[in-house]
């Protein structure tokens, strides 16, 4: 994959182009069409209309809505036709996507999160009609991201979907209630926003840097009898914890079938 054009460079396809451009991956190897995009990053070509483009990417990836691909599909399929069709459509399959784009050489189901931008984002691929060069030159771009990961079982995409995709929107839900909760006990809105967010910034950091894990990683803090400890019985109680993130990961990932579908 030496020159990708980006078909709708809203948030997650932003993100990604920030990503490559900040891990030193030339601007000239890139192009966006999309015709609300108000300016493209210094060295990427930027065009507004389908018939603008030059045609010298060997591959795409779609960044537009799941739901815009039925309308947007057959106005792009000159653009895709024998190259390497990359979709961050949420919900659409393989199967899905080889309907829609039948002219591609191969196609590629591709989440990653917002961590794209600063090259920290887990990103997850599932492919058909790759040979073994063009899945290595895959993984390498996908993989200057953050961690690209291959899936093989494409029946558990939407759910590592709301895992690795979705999880970052959970974090910041946290990280918003641990302050929320603290300021509802009293504490001020500034200083409880500040210390949620350097707690998980540098618990996260030492997960992912000490090898052991996480349920390690809490009881090291939780001493018997103290405060840690009371804290963590009100979590671990009933599996509360567990249990309310397994409903928000089922309900996450079966809204990807419902978009599969067109809902």
């Amino acid at each position: 994959m030496d020159h990708l054009l980006i078909i709708g460079c809203g948030n997650m396809g932003g993100a990604m182009l920030a990503g490559w451009l900040a891990a030193g991956r030339p601007a000239a190897r890139f192009a966006v069409l999309d015709p609300g995009l108000a300016h493209a990053p210094e060295g990427v070509a930027l065009y507004r209309d389908a018939a603008e483009v030059p045609g010298t990417h060997d591959a795409v990836l779609l960044g537009f809505k799941p739901q815009q691909l039925a309308a947007l599909g057959p106005g792009l399929q000159a653009l895709t036709a024998g190259r390497t069709a990359c979709s961050l459509l949420a919900g659409i399959t393989l199967d899905q996507l080889a309907e829609a784009f039948p002219q591609a050489a191969a196609h590629l189901r591709v989440m990653p999160n917002l961590a794209a931008r600063i090259n920290k984002s887990p990103v997850i691929l599932a492919a058909r009609g790759l040979d073994a060069a063009a899945r290595d030159s895959a993984f390498a771009l996908f993989d200057a991201l953050g961690s690209a990961v291959w899936l093989e079982d494409e029946a558990q995409f939407d759910l590592v979907t709301a895992l690795a995709g979705s999880g970052p929107g959970f974090v910041y839900r946290f990280i918003d209630a641990l302050a929320g909760a603290a300021i509802d006990l009293g504490l001020d809105e500034a200083t409880a926003a500040a210390l949620a967010l350097a707690t998980v910034e540098g618990a996260s950091a030492l997960a992912a840097a000490s090898g052991a894990a996480p349920a390690t990683l809490a009881d090291r803090v939780a001493s018997p009898g103290g405060m840690t400890r009371e804290g963590l019985n009100v979590l671990d109680e009933g599996a509360a914890l567990r249990r309310l993130l397994a409903a928000t990961l089922a309900a996450t990932r079966d809204k990807g079938a419902a978009l599969s579908q067109g809902s």
